[in-house]
C-alpha cells in the first residue's frame, strides 16, 4: 500500500489546504447532523419524515446513523487535534461507501430524486480522502 504524501519534500498548496477544511467541514456538519438525527429521533418521526426508516429495521437506521455520526468526527477530529490525522482520510472514505451503498438502496427503491444527494455528499467524500492522504495530509502531533 501507498504512503501518503511526505510533507516534507513536497510543498503544499494553500488552497487545496482550505479547500479541504472547507469539505471537511461541511461533510462533518452534513454527516453529523444526519446521523444525530437517525440516532436521536423516533423511527416513527424518521418514517414520516423519510420514508424509508419505516420499511428496514429499526437497528439498521440506528447503525447507519452511527456509521454518519462517527464519519462526520472522523473527517474533523484526528486533523483539527493532529492526533492519528491518517484517520481523517478512512473516514472520508468510510462515508464514500456509506454513499454508494445510499444510492444503491435508493435505486433500489426507485427513489431517483435522491442520487444527486448522494453523488454530491460522494464525491466530496472522495475529494476529502485523495487529498488528506495524496496531497495535503496533516502531520502528525510530534
Amino acid at each position: 500500500m501507498d504512503t501518503p504524501a511526505d510533507t516534507t519534500t513536497r510543498p503544499r498548496s494553500p488552497r487545496l489546504h482550505i479547500a479541504l477544511w472547507v469539505a471537511q467541514g461541511l461533510l462533518a456538519a452534513a454527516f453529523g447532523m444526519a446521523g444525530a438525527m437517525k440516532l436521536a429521533t423516533p423511527i416513527t418521526a424518521l418514517a414520516a419524515q423519510m420514508g424509508w426508516p419505516g420499511d428496514v429495521p429499526a437497528a439498521l437506521v440506528r447503525l447507519i446513523g452511527a456509521a454518519e455520526l462517527a464519519g462526520a468526527l472522523g473527517l474533523v477530529l484526528p486533523s483539527a487535534l493532529r492526533i492519528r490525522p491518517v484517520l481523517t482520510p478512512l473516514a472520508a472514505a468510510g462515508l464514500v461507501a456509506v454513499m454508494v451503498l445510499a444510492a444503491g438502496f435508493h435505486l433500489t427503491r426507485g427513489e431517483a430524486s435522491m442520487l444527486p444527494a448522494n453523488l454530491i455528499l460522494g464525491v466530496l467524500a472522495a475529494f476529502v480522502a485523495w487529498g488528506r492522504y495524496r496531497k495535503a495530509p496533516i502531520p502528525a502531533r510530534a
